[in-house]
């Protein structure tokens, strides 16, 4: 899920940082996301929408080899991959 940090006006250098990691809104919507193989087949059937491993919830209606890969979907999917904990 991606965590949306309120605007603060305090301005110290930690809090600006974080501010400019934040994904701004509709960077979501550039990228192409992973989801489950059978809820997608599942969304294309039925119209319903899909939730991918970042947390986004949308209907898939468009080419997703034309986006780059979320970094969020990424880093779950291979953390999943690898046994998903971190010694």
């Amino acid at each position: 899920m991606i965590e949306t940090m309120s605007h603060q006006t305090s301005g110290s250098a930690s809090t600006q940082a974080r501010e400019e990691q934040k994904i701004k809104p509709g960077d979501a919507e550039r990228y192409a996301h992973y989801v489950r193989k059978n809820k997608l087949t599942e969304s294309n059937v039925t119209g319903k929408a899909v939730i991918a491993l970042c947390g986004k919830v949308w209907i898939p209606v468009r080419n997703p080899e034309v986006f780059p890969v979320c970094p969020a979907c990424k880093e779950i999917y291979a953390q999943m991959k690898s046994g998903g904990g971190k010694s």
